[in-house]
């Protein structure tokens, strides 16, 4: 089946977004519970999670995964008051 022109525009988005450094998703989900504190306090975002917010532009089941996992922590947090 051929490479249909918005499957083959996604790629090129993404292949253009690449860099020589990226985090694999098993090294994002190591990363990722640091993160996620930070996203549910609303504090600012340092720079040593750059690669890891640079990982949740690429990858769309990643960052589906951060927005289950910060509603999950937002979620437990509001039944506890």
């Amino acid at each position: 089946m051929p490479l249909q022109y918005r499957h083959a525009s996604t790629l090129a988005q993404v292949l253009l977004l690449t860099r020589p450094e990226e985090l694999t998703c098993d090294q994002w989900l190591e990363e990722v519970p640091g993160y996620v504190e930070l996203c549910v306090s609303g504090e600012q975002i340092p720079e040593r999670f750059a690669l890891l917010e640079h990982h949740l532009m690429i990858c769309p089941e990643c960052a589906e995964e951060l927005a289950a996992m910060v509603t999950a922590v937002k979620t437990l947090g509001d039944s506890g008051k």
